[in-house]
This record gives structure tokens, C-alpha cells and sequence, in this order.
């Protein structure tokens, strides 16, 4: 175990950490949600493990539709296994942070050959860790709540609660505070009923030990909250003060044939809505900083800094330009093409905004009608490419493709 540091509490502080804990949970704890295996003698790793994937950044209210979907359309880990990733995408589109898709993916596979190989799921922490996405803290949870086993977690929930009840001043994203976080968490976390313990600790922090308004009063760890006994408790976990995200800027083209049907690209599998369907975007500007206002319609006059540059060791950043988009963007130039805004007055001119993990990106939906010709031009233009399209109308695409949340609120 690792090293703990000195702490203000006592060894009775400690011991009796657990058992309040315990008893608040059975009495006020959540006991009915579809991926819990407490009430049960045999326990299923599977959907402990879907369930702690999807849960990954994302609350319980919104995971619960995606995880029955799931469950109906892959009860098994065989059957997630066996889907073809559009099926996933489709599954997962809406949820965000699609990497973890990928990786669900990845990990039903590696999974079924555990299974194929030793007739059973993975039964040691490492060989949880082995599997795509699956860190300390989720293959502790797997351990302790999916095979009823001795597991420590230590995730967003469980920090916030260990800050405050120790009052640690350390700042929460250096990986000096992670070791010492996680040496208290199993320093807590009790040998039996550990998996009782970490859907607990998850309550805990999810319905009492809340980022905003901590219902303290009703929390059976009030006595000894260092954190409450300083009055201090949104002081914590301490946090570096985040830079601005940057905000970007694309046109996303509809490009719409005389049926109606609207160009669908796939993504590539690495970066942004990796494996997922998107309307080709056309890269107007990177700018650093937050943009001031309502709108942004005149861009030269709303940013807090001036534009950057895309430079070339942007690699990352340069990559979300695809092959397809390239092509799309070099046809429209040979033709004098050119896309023009979908009912500018309604919108005001403004785009619509989305925010994932490090920026801001700002979306402006923008309309082009080809005729026959040109539609079987860029078609045949995409093909040739060997790059897979779909056309659709709005409906279709988003019954029938994997679609990121951006899109859908450009179509709606």
C-alpha cells in the first residue's frame, strides 16, 4: 500500500469511516439502478463493466436510456462483441466522448477471447486493466461491485468526498494528490462488502457530497468533515484555475441532392467522433481565447485574442481536415461552388455552438443543392477515394447512423 500522509483524523475517524457509511447507504442509498449487483449472489461483471464505461464524465439520469438500449440490443458481451461498429456508434450516439465507444468495442472482443480462452471474464485487477479503457478506478469497481471481490475505486465522485473529509489543500490534478488519494482510498475501503463500500462512496458523492450546495447536514460523515468543520466544503477538491478554452470556427455543409439526400461522411477512427457520421465541415479559423457575446457573427470583432494560426506541428488539430473534406473542398472550388446559410435570419447570423473536452466549437450550417451531374460528379469523386458516404435525408440519417450530438442540432 502506499504511504499515506499524515492526516488531522484519528485511527477511530478511520475505522469508523466504513461503517457509516454503510448504514447510510442502506437506508438512503440508490438501490434499483439496472447495472447494480449488490442485491444479487451472482454477480455480472459485464454490465458492471458497460454500465462504469458509460458513467465515465456522464451523470446516471442521462446513461440510464443508452445502458437499456444497450442491454436490448447486446445483453452479452458476445453479442457487443459480434456488432458491427456502426450498430455501436448508432447505440452510443448522443452519449459524447466517443473514444470510450471505440474502446467498449475493443473490449467486448479482447473480453470474449478471455472468455474463449479460460471459460470465464478476467478475474485479477490486472487483467481488467488489460482491456481497452478500462483504468485503476474502473477495474477496481468491476472487481469489487461485477465479481463481489476486494476493489478499491477512486474516481471523480470518490476524490470529492476524500478532499473534503480530510481537507486536502494539495491541488487534485497533480499525480502527487492522485497517489495520496488513492493510498486513502484503500486505507477506507473495507475487505468485505468493498463493493457495497464503492456504491456508497458513488451515492455519497453523487446525492450528498455535490460540487454545488453539499447537503451536509444530512451527510453521516459530518462529525469528522474537516472540510464542514472549516465551513470550507466548496473549496474543495482544490483545482488549478482552468486556461479559457479556445473556440473554432467551421461552416457544415449540407450538400443536398435533387431527391433531397444529404451528403453523410464517416469519421476516421482517430480523432474527433471517431468511427461516427458527420456533414462535411470546411475549417474557417482557430482562435485562443473565450468569445465575447451572444453571437459571433462578425468574428474579427468577438474574440477575447487574435486568431491563430494553423501552424504545422498542429498535427492534431490539422488531421480533422479529412481526406473526404479535402476532396469536398478542393470539387467546390474546381465548380465555382459555393454554400450559403440556412435561414440566416432565423439564426441571426450565429452559429451553433458545442463544447467538448478542450474548446469551444462553433458550427454555422450552410446549404448546396447540386444537380444530377454534380451530384454524380462528387460521388463518384468520393468513391474513387474509397472513402464511405451516405446520403440521407434528416431522417433517415439520424434513425439509421451513428450521429454526434453537434449534428443533430444542426438538423434540428
Amino acid at each position: 500500500m502506499t504511504a499515506i500522509a499524515t492526516f488531522a483524523h484519528t485511527d477511530t475517524n478511520f475505522d469508523h469511516f466504513a461503517p457509516r457509511l454503510l448504514t447510510w447507504f442502506t437506508d438512503n442509498g440508490r438501490h434499483d439502478l439496472p447495472w447494480q449487483q449488490h442485491q444479487t449472489d451472482t454477480p455480472n461483471p459485464y454490465i458492471v463493466w458497460l454500465s462504469e464505461v458509460m458513467l465515465q464524465q456522464t451523470q446516471v439520469t442521462t446513461v440510464l436510456p443508452y445502458f437499456a438500449r444497450f442491454m436490448v440490443s447486446f445483453a452479452t458481451v458476445q453479442d457487443l462483441a459480434a456488432a458491427e461498429w456502426d450498430a455501436v456508434a448508432e447505440h452510443w450516439a448522443g452519449l459524447g466522448y466517443y473514444a470510450r465507444a471505440r474502446n467498449l468495442h475493443k473490449g467486448a472482443k479482447q473480453l470474449v477471447a478471455v472468455i474463449d480462452d479460460t471459460g470465464d471474464f478476467p478475474q485479477t485487477l490486472i487483467g481488467w486493466e488489460a482491456i481497452a479503457g478500462v483504468g485503476p478506478s474502473t477495474a477496481g469497481a468491476i472487481m469489487a461491485m461485477g465479481l463481489h471481490r476486494y476493489g478499491v475505486i477512486c474516481d471523480g465522485n470518490v476524490k470529492r468526498v476524500l478532499t473534503r473529509w480530510a481537507a486536502i489543500e494539495r491541488d487534485i490534478t497533480k499525480s502527487a494528490t492522485t497517489k495520496e488519494l488513492w493510498a486513502l482510498a484503500e486505507r477506507l475501503t473495507p475487505t468485505e462488502d468493498s463493493g457495497l463500500f464503492a456504491q456508497a462512496m458513488m451515492d455519497m458523492g453523487a446525492t450528498l457530497c455535490t460540487r454545488r450546495k453539499p447537503a451536509c447536514l444530512l451527510c453521516p460523515l459530518q462529525d469528522d468533515c474537516l472540510a464542514h468543520a472549516q465551513n470550507r466544503e466548496e473549496d474543495y477538491p482544490v483545482k488549478a484555475k482552468k486556461q479559457p478554452k479556445p473556440s473554432k470556427f467551421s461552416n457544415a455543409l449540407l450538400i443536398q441532392n435533387t431527391d433531397g439526400e444529404i451528403l453523410w461522411l464517416q469519421r476516421p477512427d482517430n480523432g474527433i467522433w471517431g468511427g461516427l457520421w458527420s456533414l462535411p465541415l470546411a475549417f474557417i479559423e482557430k482562435i485562443s481565447g473565450n468569445v465575447k457575446g451572444k453571437t459571433a457573427a462578425k468574428q474579427t470583432e468577438v474574440f477575447d485574442k487574435k486568431p491563430l494560426e494553423v501552424a504545422s506541428n498542429e498535427k492534431v488539430y490539422e488531421a480533422e481536415f479529412t481526406t473526404a473534406e479535402q476532396i469536398i473542398n478542393d470539387w467546390l472550388n474546381k465548380n465555382k461552388l459555393v454554400a450559403t446559410a440556412i435561414n440566416k435570419t432565423l439564426l441571426d447570423d450565429a452559429p451553433i455552438k458545442h463544447s467538448l473536452t478542450h474548446f469551444h466549437w462553433y458550427l454555422t450550417p450552410q446549404l448546396l443543392i447540386l444537380n444530377s451531374e454534380q451530384f454524380q460528379e462528387l460521388t463518384t469523386a468520393l468513391q474513387a477515394a474509397e472513402i464511405n458516404i451516405n446520403w440521407l435525408n434528416a431522417d433517415d440519417a439520424q434513425a439509421t447512423l451513428g450521429l454526434p450530438r453537434a449534428m443533430i442540432k444542426i438538423l434540428e
